[in-house]
This record gives structure tokens, sequence and C-alpha cells, in this order.
């Protein structure tokens, strides 16, 4: 009885803390509902609305209707119309679209010619998701009269782009940088504070002239040089052991890191500064980066999540760094072709260093 009697005094304090510990109390329930919301809700394999721009060089009444007939598949979202083939190539560089669709000038007489495809689909194939997604319109039949009779054969051609091989790694790479570059930048130092106030260490800051934020950049400035560090080590993995390309300028992706890098690194210092022990700043990390892989278009093309889902996504820092890293690895693309990307996370690291220094102070409370 003594025992149980002493079981049940632990037990009652541990209860006592937790409920006295709001964030481990948050975690409790806000990660089950959030996993639940995002696999359930956000998460769709059953991809729709995909980014789509057409190029109708024929300009009949048949190519129109087969326009229509790929939008009402729901597949193909088209948002844009130009002039040629060339501006598609140029829309899936930039990642401005996904799916590009050509249709020539002979196209009515191709629809009745079993020899020759009647249109193409361009596809961004560094998404091997997306690529899949477009091979099924490849046979879609296609109405060549007014009695609605259809074409038996194949009518349309998928070219798939900057991954024709369809390898998974040149697709995964890219957008692991940054999965591993937010695990490990916002668990570096979302802590940071927290250890100072636990060792101690703010006891000597009390006393010096460091303002709030120097002190928050010189906590990231040792820690973008270890990220960019990880980066060529991701790099050099990718291209020895996976053999993924860097097509773009290796400069502007040191570049895009660095503005991630100090994004999250900032991140995690406005986390630091909301916890009060090193666990919830680690429990606090994981919150952030359940939604950082599911919701950035790593694992799920971004087109395809319902568009709550997309407005949570886009304030990710990750979500933009994926595009950076895709575009400029595998697509070819520059810095200026994709400026809010850089733009945003730029804005980001400064909005949370901002935030970060305006909520430390040197306290040892």
């Amino acid at each position: 009885m003594k025992s149980l009697s002493r079981l049940m005094a632990i037990t009652r304090k541990e209860v006592r803390q937790l409920r006295r510990d709001r964030l481990t109390f948050a975690m409790i329930i806000g990660m089950p509902l959030m996993q639940i919301l995002m696999f359930g809700y956000a998460i769709n394999t059953d991809v729709r609305n995909l980014k789509t721009a057409v190029a109708d060089e024929a300009n009949t009444h048949l190519s129109r209707e087969f326009i229509a007939q790929i939008g009402e598949t729901q597949v193909a979202l088209v948002q844009q119309r130009v002039d040629s083939v060339a501006d598609l190539e140029e829309l899936l560089r930039t990642g401005d679209i996904s799916i590009g669709i050509s249709i020539p000038p002979d196209f009515d007489r191709r629809v009745i010619d079993p020899n020759r495809a009647a249109a193409h689909i361009l596809v961004d194939g560094s998404d091997p998701t997306v690529l899949g997604v477009a091979n099924q319109l490849r046979n879609m039949p296609v109405a060549f009269d007014s009695n609605r009779q259809e074409k038996e054969h194949s009518a349309i051609e998928v070219r798939p782009y900057y991954n024709p091989e369809r390898r998974t790694p040149v697709n995964i790479v890219p957008g692991l940088m940054g999965v591993i570059l937010t695990m490990t930048m916002m668990i570096f130092t979302a802590v940071a504070i927290v250890r100072e106030r636990e060792l101690g260490n703010l006891e000597l800051l009390i006393n010096t002239p460091v303002t709030s934020a120097e002190l928050m950049i010189g906590k990231i400035l040792p820690y973008i040089a270890i990220g960019l560090v990880q980066l060529a080590l991701i790099l050099a993995i990718g291209d020895l052991l996976f053999d993924v390309p860097v097509r773009g300028s290796v400069l502007d992706l040191y570049i895009a890191a660095s503005f991630f890098i100090a994004a999250n690194l900032a991140l995690g210092l406005f986390v630091s500064t909301m916890v009060s022990t090193q666990f919830q700043a680690m429990q606090a990390t994981f919150f952030l980066m359940m939604p950082s892989i599911l919701l950035s278009g790593f694992m799920f093309p971004f087109d395809g999540m319902p568009v709550a889902a997309q407005y949570i996504g886009e304030a990710l820092p990750i979500t933009h760094f994926i595009r950076l890293t895709r575009g400029i690895m595998l697509r070819e693309a520059s810095l200026g072709d994709m400026p809010f990307a850089l733009i945003y996370l730029g804005s980001f690291a400064f909005v949370a260093m901002t935030a970060a220094a305006m909520r430390f102070s040197k306290r040892l409370d």
C-alpha cells in the first residue's frame, strides 16, 4: 500500500507538471490533430489542376474543343495561352507551369492521321508524380467530327523535360537539400538561447554592451557556414552516387542556400525565445518540421493540394527553396527567373530575426 501511495504521488506530480507545461500539452493535442488534417485533407495523391499553358497554333473549332476536353479532365488547369512551343518551354524552365500543351497548325489533319500525334504535352519531368499524372492524358480520345466520333489511336505525345529517364534521385535530392537544412539549422538555433539560459551564460551578457540584434546575428553567422558545408556535401554525394546534375549556376545555388539557411536560423532563434527548456525547443522544432516536409512540394505536387494547404505551404521557407533548387539544378533557371522566391526568403529571414531580437531580453527569467 505504501508503494502504491508513493506511485500515485509521483503520478500526480507528473500530471501537475504537464498541466503547467503548455507547450507539451499543445503537442499532445496538436501533433495528432495536425497529422490527421494534413494526411486526410491536404495530402492528395489524386493530383488535379496542374498549372498549364497552351500554344494553340491551329486556333480552329476542333483545337478549341480539344482544349476544353483537357480542361474537363481536371488534371490540367489552363492558366495561360502563348504563341509558340518556345514560350511553353520558357514557362516550364522558370517553373511557372507544370504542363504545356502544344497544338500544331495542322492539328485538324493530324487528328485523322493514325501515323502522327495530333498534339504534344510538354511536362516538367523533374517531378515524377506530375509526369505520371500527365501520362493520363496520353490516351485521351479526340473527337474529330460533329457526331463526336473518336480517334482510336493515341492522339497525344508526352514529352518529359529535365528528367527523361524518370530517375527518382533527380527529383529527390534537390528537395532533400531543403529538408536536411531545415532540420539541422532549426535544431541548432532553436536551443541556442535556451542553452545560454540553462548554462548561466546570460549572466555574463547582462554586463556587456551587446545588443539583442547583435546577439541574434552573432548566433547565426557560424551556422550559415555550417549549412553551406552541408550543401557542398549533399551536392557531392548527389553527383558521385546518384548522378544528379547541376545544370544551372552553382553560385546561384549557393546564394539561394544562404538566404534559405538564414531564414531557417532566424526562425529557430525565434522559437528559442518562445520556450523555456531545450526539450521544449526540440518539440517546437518537430512541430514545424512536419508541415515543412508535407506541404512544401517535396513529397507531393504543390498544385494538387487544396487552396488552404497551399497558403500554408507558401508561408514556409522550404517551399520557395525547393522551387529554387529544382529550377537551378534541373531546369537551368537563374535567380533572375525566380525572383519572388529569393525575395521571400530574404524577407522571411529579416522578419523572423527582428521578431527574435524584439522578444529576447538579457534577463535571467
